[in-house]
């Protein structure tokens, strides 16, 4: 079994190796995931930080829950990627293969965070207390270092999910030659993946009304400098308005494309299904109009990840909010100061503007933030590809990720990307530690 001493040193090397020039790039060392988000050194160093340490190192889990616990997570987004890497993963850490068979196959504590996966998974703001007690009381209880540990690994591989279709790695690949198609999806290549998106795809761009076709660089560029020179500040009710206004909007969007990616009978695949519970339970808008009992908005100045959650996580499961922390933080403020070419470019605006309208999709407000920038600097056809990769992922094609964004270099929209992934975890992480908060108050 590791050790925490060995754990970090192991840590300590991947940090070294990762974020040296010499980057390992071999099949056999790296998974598709890595090499792909490999276009930014400096991100992945916090990434593989905080996955070995939540997977490999000392914490209040066993070795075989914390892999079945992420294909659990993967199976809610139907992730045969991610699923098949951790039954690979599930095995290696002496895991039994009968639960492998399915989730009436494994014991009944583990079996019991099957309402919280997919709560988390589809509808966070649904979480109660009440979900924090059950899983703490009675027989087969879990501490809540148990709970912290295995919410933090329900987060992150449903995020983690959210990135492996947007980059369109829909499953382990292990040819070099030809796309393969099944069932409509199409599964691109490592050669394809790691080359810039080509100027075939501006020609594929169809108009997305009402706005229009999506906004060049160049006018993008004019809109940041133009809100960053802004000095009008508005009302708290106008930032309110502005708000429910942006949240309304994300509700009534659709998702990029409506082509389920399921089997001709409109079920979850066998492969993955016997991971999952309830599978007819998928995401619904927060904000839906005519809707009733609308949850109330999560206000950022009532709990916040600064304030509240990064304190708790740490208090219950040691040293793991740091990592969370440094993650968020990489991707959040990761910046070379280019954009499609352009150089010396401030692109904190239209980085805030992602992070913020991905959190409003889960009902989150940052009460500081003026929405209005989301609609000066967000099209509709980005907003769709950002509904799509937090809420139905596995509904993402090739021509999605094609028709966003499409000035931009492949690396620039990894990085979109990676705030997505960020953005989504945090977001569950939000709604749960205020539950645990509510549950220990």
């Amino acid at each position: 079994m590791y050790s925490m001493v060995d754990c970090y040193n192991d840590m300590g090397q991947l940090g070294h190796d990762y974020g040296s020039k010499h980057m390992p790039m071999d099949g056999a060392e790296l998974d598709h995931v890595t090499k792909v988000i490999a276009h930014h050194p400096r991100y992945l160093e916090h990434y593989f930080n905080t996955q070995n340490f939540v997977m490999h190192c000392d914490g209040p889990l066993p070795f075989e829950y914390r892999s079945y616990i992420a294909i659990m997570a993967a199976a809610r987004h139907k992730c045969t990627y991610l699923v098949n890497l951790y039954e690979k993963e599930f095995l290696l850490q002496g895991g039994d293969r009968n639960w492998l068979k399915g989730l009436e196959y494994i014991p009944a504590k583990l079996r019991a965070i099957s309402d919280i996966n997919k709560i988390l998974a589809h509808r966070p703001w649904l979480l109660s207390k009440e979900h924090i007690e059950r899983l703490t009381k009675g027989q087969n209880s879990w501490s809540l270092a148990e709970v912290v540990h295995a919410i933090v690994l329900l987060a992150h591989f449903h995020s983690l999910s959210s990135f492996v279709f947007s980059c369109g790695l829909t499953q382990e690949l292990d040819t070099s030659s030809q796309k393969i198609e099944n069932n409509n999806i199409v599964v691109l290549q490592k050669t394809e993946l790691e080359q810039p998106i080509g100027q075939e795809a501006l020609g594929q761009l169809q108009p997305s009304p009402p706005q229009g076709t999506e906004v060049t660089v160049d006018a993008l560029m004019q809109r940041m400098k133009k809100l960053s020179e802004k000095s009008t500040e508005c009302t708290e009710m106008e930032l309110s308005n502005r708000f429910k206004h942006v949240e309304m909007q994300a509700a009534e969007l659709p998702a990029a494309s409506s082509v389920l990616r399921v089997d001709g009978q409109g079920e979850v695949p066998q492969q993955i299904g016997r991971f999952v519970d309830d599978p007819n339970f998928t995401y619904q808008d927060f904000a839906r109009r005519g809707a009733e009992n609308i949850p109330q908005t999560f206000r950022i100045q009532d709990y916040s990840w600064d304030d509240h959650g990064y304190s708790l996580v740490n208090r219950l499961y040691n040293d793991v909010g740091f990592y969370l922390d440094e993650k968020f933080r990489a991707a959040y403020n990761l910046t070379y100061y280019t954009i499609a070419g352009r150089t010396n470019v401030d692109t904190s605006k239209f980085r805030r503007a992602i992070w913020n309208y991905i959190q409003c999709i889960y009902g989150i407000r940052h009460d500081d933030y003026d929405y209005g920038e989301v609609n000066q600097l967000l099209d509709r056809s980005l907003k769709m590809f950002i509904k799509t990769a937090c809420c139905f992922p596995e509904r993402i094609t090739k021509p999605d990720y094609d028709s966003v964004l499409v000035e931009l270099q492949h690396s620039e929209k990894v990085h979109v990307n990676l705030m997505i992934l960020e953005a989504r975890n945090q977001a569950e992480l939000l709604y749960a530690l205020r539950e645990i908060m509510r549950y220990m108050t």
